[in-house]
């Protein structure tokens, strides 16, 4: 399934303005069982951004030190520790373990989201990556359920607290990743909208009075996107990762139950 919003922003000098909604571009396609496969641009851009994930760990943890360490190594050792105090404090001590997922997903939300800051489309502006996150959170979820309680139990908590509420338990259960999904995808999508909204509007209103340099979609927009670039990607990066490690955690008793 694949759902992405790529936007071509208007090119003024250029004949009619343009702004089109469509889905992430097909590189190429092959058949596997006689289902066809697709190969798009978000599969070539999730692993730039896998690249350039690694890349930043290897240069700031290369050359580590006990003592007389480097810059590089206290920003290293501060994000491990901010990340593992906000597991600690958000989900308990025992599932410290998580930290690394959760990292690797905040990591990979943050830079699949600023790569549309150097004129490519952000890879979580494609519905089918961040349905895939959301999925494994579901996964992770229902094996702690069942971890805890049982096969038995996990079964038995959708007739809780009466049999009667076992459609509308069902639906949460399933409602759960595709709103994480929905909402992580409605915000980065509609500011990318907005932001080519932005530069159609003024493009058209450079030609409108005349103007041969389109000025007005240099400093306007720019200031946009701080807020829809920048801030907006950290707070959903931050919100999803914050529901993720919620969820997961609530699916287990807490740590006074198991003292």
């Amino acid at each position: 399934m694949q759902i992405m919003a790529n936007f071509a922003v208007p090119k003024i000098l250029e004949g009619p303005t343009e702004l089109s909604v469509d889905g992430a571009n097909i590189i190429a396609s092959f058949k596997l069982f006689g289902i066809t496969i697709n190969f798009t641009e978000t599969v070539v851009l999730e692993w730039i951004v896998i690249a350039v994930i690694l890349g930043v760990c290897a240069f700031l943890t290369r050359g580590m030190k006990v003592q007389g360490v480097s810059k590089r190594q206290v920003i290293a050792e501060m994000a491990v520790e901010t990340v593992t105090n906000l597991v600690r404090d958000t989900m308990g001590k025992r599932w410290l373990f998580f930290t690394p997922y959760v990292a690797t997903i905040f990591c990979f939300s943050i830079f699949g989201s600023l790569i549309s800051l150097l004129g490519l489309r952000a890879v979580t502006s494609d519905f089918s990556v961040l349905l895939t996150w959301a999925a494994i959170t579901f996964i992770l979820i229902t094996a702690t359920k069942i971890r805890f309680g049982g096969i038995g139990g996990y079964l038995k908590g959708f007739a809780d607290p009466i049999p009667v509420m076992l459609p509308i338990n069902i639906l949460s259960e399933v409602a759960t990743p595709t709103a994480m999904a929905l909402r992580h995808f409605g915000n980065i999508a509609g500011g990318s909208i907005i932001m080519g909204l932005v530069y159609y509007g003024l493009a058209s209103l450079c030609r409108m009075i005349g103007l041969q340099i389109p000025i007005l979609t240099v400093g306007i927009p720019a200031v946009l996107s701080l807020y829809f670039d920048l801030f907006s990607d950290f707070m959903q990066a931050f919100i999803f990762i914050m529901l993720m490690m919620v969820f997961i955690s609530n699916a287990g008793p807490s740590e006074e139950e198991t003292a």
